[in-house]
C-alpha cells in the first residue's frame, strides 16, 4: 500500500487523465461527423444547402478530428503513461506537459472552427492554415521535450521497445509537419505552398503516407507493445523480433509515399520505388502483428472472458489485414483498378476503424479505471457490447466499400467493341448507392459503440471521484 501511494506521488497522471477523457470525447465528435458525411453521400440533400455543412467542408473536419483529436489524444495519453512506468520516473517538466494538453485542445478547436468555414490549405491531412500550423509546432516541440526529457532522466538503463516507437513517431511527425507545411502566408488564414506542381504532390504524399506510417502506425505500435503484455499478463513474445520490427518499419515506411501517385505526372521510376518499398513493408508489418498476437501464447483462454484483450488482439488482426492490402494495392496493375475508387476508402477504414480505433479503445478501457482509482470500468457488459457492435460495424463498412470499389473500377474501364465507354460515370454512382447506405449503417454502429464508451467512461470517472470512506472501519476505530 505504501508503494502504491509512493507511485501516486511520483507519477504525473493528471495530464494522462485529461488526454484519456478527451480521447473518448473527440472520438464521439469525429465519428459523428463521419456518420453525417456518410449519410450525405447516400442522401446529398441532407446538407440543406448550407455551405459549412457540405461534404467538402466536413470531410477534412472528420479526418482531422478522428486522426489528430481522437488518435492524437490517445497517443499523448499512452505515451505519457508508458514512459513514466517504463522509466520509473515522473514526467519531465510538468508545466510543459500541461501546455501540450491545452495547446492540443486549442489546435483541435481551431480546426473545428476554420475547416467548416472553408479555410484550408487543400493538403490531405494537413489542411490547417499557417497560424494553426505554428501552434501545432509549438505543442509538438513541447511534447518532444517532455518525452525525451523523461527518457533522459530515467532510473533504469534499458529503454523499453514501446518508447522506441513513441520516439520515432514524435521525431518523424515533427519532420513531416515542418517540411510539408512550409508555406508563404498571404493573409491571416491564407497561404501558398512553398512547393509547386509535381514536387508539391510528391512532398504531400511523402507526408501523407508517413502520417499513416508514423502517426497512425508507429505511435499505436508503441501502445500495442505495452498494453497487450499488460492486459494479457504475459511478456512480449519475442523482444528480439520487436527490435527488428522497429528498425525495419521506420526505415522502409519513409519510401512508400509515391504509391499514392501512380499514373500521375510523377516520374515512373519514383512510382516504382514507392511500389517496391510498399511490398517490402509487408514483412516488418506482419512481424509486428505476429509478435503482438503470439504474446497471448499460453493465455488464449483469456480472450473468452476479457473484452479489453479482445479489442487489442482483434485490432492487430485488422492491422495485419490492412498491411497486406496496402502493399497489394500499391502494385501498379492492381492500382490501375483500385485508384480513385471506394476500395481505397475501404482500405483506409480497415486500418483506421479496425487497427487504430480498436487498439485505442482497448488502451483507454485499460487506462481509465486506473487513472480514476477503480478496479475496472463501470460496466464490463457495456465493453462487451461495444466490441461486438464496433466489429460488426467495421465489417459491414469495409465489405461494402471493397465491393463498391471493385465494381467502380470495372465499370470505369469497361469498353464497347467500338472503343466507347460501356458505362457513364453517373451509372457507376447509381450502382454504388446501396453500398453507400451499407457504409452509413456500418459507420452508425461504430459511432453507437463510441457513444456507449463515453457513457461508460463518464460513469467510471464519476465513481472514481467519489470519496471512499470505510464507515464500518471508522465506527470500529471509534
Amino acid at each position: 500500500m505504501e508503494f502504491a501511494n509512493q507511485k501516486a506521488t511520483i507519477y504525473n497522471d493528471t495530464v494522462v487523465r485529461q488526454f484519456a477523457i478527451m480521447t473518448v470525447v473527440w472520438g464521439v465528435v469525429g465519428m459523428l461527423v463521419g456518420v453525417i458525411i456518410a449519410a450525405q453521400l447516400a442522401w446529398p440533400e441532407l446538407n440543406m444547402g448550407i455551405a459549412w455543412l457540405s461534404y467538402g467542408r466536413l470531410r477534412p473536419l472528420h479526418t482531422n478530428a478522428v486522426i489528430f483529436a481522437f488518435g492524437g489524444c490517445g497517443l499523448f495519453a499512452s505515451a505519457y503513461y508508458v514512459v513514466q512506468r517504463t522509466c520509473h520516473v515522473r514526467l519531465f517538466a510538468d508545466k510543459l506537459a500541461s501546455f501540450t494538453f491545452w495547446g492540443w485542445q486549442l489546435v483541435i478547436l481551431a480546426a473545428a472552427i476554420s475547416l467548416p468555414l472553408g479555410y484550408t490549405s487543400g493538403k490531405e491531412y494537413a489542411e490547417l492554415e499557417w497560424p494553426i500550423d505554428i501552434l501545432i509546432t509549438m505543442v509538438w516541440v513541447s511534447f518532444a521535450i517532455v518525452f525525451f526529457g523523461t527518457v533522459g532522466t530515467r532510473r533504469v538503463k534499458h529503454i523499453y521497445v514501446a518508447n522506441w516507437f513513441f520516439a520515432a513517431f514524435i521525431l518523424a511527425v515533427a519532420l513531416l509537419h515542418l517540411v510539408n507545411s512550409a508555406a508563404i502566408p498571404a493573409g491571416w488564414m491564407k497561404s501558398y505552398s512553398a512547393y509547386a506542381g509535381v514536387q508539391d504532390a510528391m512532398i504531400q504524399w511523402w507526408y501523407g503516407h508517413n502520417a499513416v506510417g508514423f502517426f497512425l502506425t508507429a505511435g499505436f505500435l508503441g501502445m500495442m507493445y505495452y498494453f497487450i503484455p499488460k492486459q494479457a499478463e504475459r511478456p512480449v513474445y519475442s523482444y528480439r523480433l520487436s527490435i527488428v520490427h522497429f528498425w525495419a518499419l521506420v526505415f522502409t515506411y519513409m519510401w512508400a509515399g509515391p504509391h499514392h501517385l501512380h499514373y500521375t505526372a510523377l516520374p515512373d521510376w519514383t512510382q516504382s520505388i514507392g511500389m517496391v518499398f510498399s511490398l517490402i513493408l509487408l514483412a516488418p508489418s506482419w512481424g509486428g502483428m505476429i509478435n503482438g498476437i503470439m504474446t497471448l501464447s499460453g493465455a488464449w483462454h483469456k480472450l473468452r472472458d476479457d473484452p479489453i484483450l479482445r479489442f487489442l488482439i482483434v485490432s492487430l488482426s485488422f492491422y495485419g489485414m490492412s498491411t497486406f492490402e496496402g502493399p497489394m494495392m500499391s502494385i501498379k496493375t492492381v492500382n490501375a483498378l483500385s485508384h480513385y475508387t471506394d476500395w481505397t476508402v475501404g482500405h483506409v477504414h480497415s486500418g483506421a476503424l479496425g487497427w487504430v480505433g480498436l487498439v485505442t479503445m482497448g488502451t483507454m478501457y485499460y487506462l481509465i479505471p486506473k487513472l480514476f482509482g477503480q478496479k475496472q470500468m463501470y460496466s464490463m457488459k457495456a465493453i462487451e457490447i461495444h466490441f461486438w457492435v464496433s466489429t460488426i460495424g467495421i465489417v459491414i463498412y469495409i465489405a461494402a466499400m471493397w465491393i463498391a470499389g471493385v465494381m467502380q473500377g470495372l465499370m470505369w474501364r469497361s469498353i464497347n467493341p467500338d472503343g466507347t465507354l460501356t458505362y457513364t460515370f453517373v451509372e457507376s454512382v447509381k450502382a454504388t448507392y446501396p453500398f453507400y447506405v451499407l457504409r452509413f449503417i456500418g459507420g452508425l454502429m461504430y459511432f453507437g459503440g463510441m457513444v456507449l464508451m463515453l457513457w461508460n467512461t463518464m460513469m467510471t470517472a464519476t465513481a472514481g471521484r467519489a470519496p471512499k470512506v470505510n464507515i464500518p472501519a471508522l465506527a470500529a476505530h471509534a
